[in-house]
């Protein structure tokens, strides 16, 4: 659900650092802005680091290929997702507050860019295979999350069960929202989480 992360590095940190920063946001920044463009195998390593003003040495000791850099546009959402968790009130049921913290994370990082980003991942297949993967970790992390805040072992087959699902219909409702072009996948999300309530009901 994130676009591009424009990372700005703390105050206190050193040169080199900031430099090296600001370089992954320039790479990223222009790997994207050409992958939406001319599409993702279209466009070649060449192409990125002249756009980025590197050399193609350098744009390596960021990035080992393009689909590394497709996917650190959506690095930071499994501490996303355990952050959205978090801010729930612990005595809140599970499914409650599953779905609360996505309807959350839709409202607060909702782009017409994370869009063109799920388009792009949704069309190039060889991007969409490691995409499902990742959904692994996110499903991971959220059943972890989920049991901290409730305070139990991470391994309450609840909590995983929840997080299961829940990773289940946060897919079926970006395809619906890309499906439909509509303004986005919380009305999927809130009808699948209705729809389940009245089958386990």
């Amino acid at each position: 659900m994130q676009g591009v992360q424009y990372l700005k590095p703390p105050m206190s940190a050193g040169l080199r650092e900031r430099k090296r920063v600001e370089i992954h946001a320039r790479i990223q920044g222009e790997a994207m802005r050409l992958f939406l463009k001319r599409g993702f195998e279209a466009t070649t390593l060449d192409d990125i680091a002249q756009a980025a003003g590197v050399s193609r040495r350098s744009l390596f000791h960021y990035f080992e290929s393009k689909e590394e850099i497709v996917f650190s546009t959506k690095a930071d959402f499994p501490d996303l997702i355990a952050q959205a968790v978090g801010r729930r009130p612990a005595d809140e049921p599970l499914l409650d507050m599953v779905e609360n913290a996505l309807m959350d994370m839709g409202a607060r990082y909702q782009t017409t860019q994370t869009r063109d980003y799920a388009r792009l991942i949704r069309d190039t297949p060889a991007l969409h295979a490691g995409d499902q993967a990742k959904y692994e970790q996110i499903e991971r992390v959220l059943a972890n999350a989920l049991a901290d805040r409730k305070g139990l072992p991470r391994s309450d087959i609840a909590c995983r069960v929840t997080a299961s699902v829940a990773i289940a219909i946060l897919k079926l409702s970006i395809e619906a929202w890309l499906a439909e072009g509509d303004d986005g996948p919380e009305m999927h999300g809130k009808a699948a989480f209705t729809a389940l309530r009245r089958v386990v009901g």
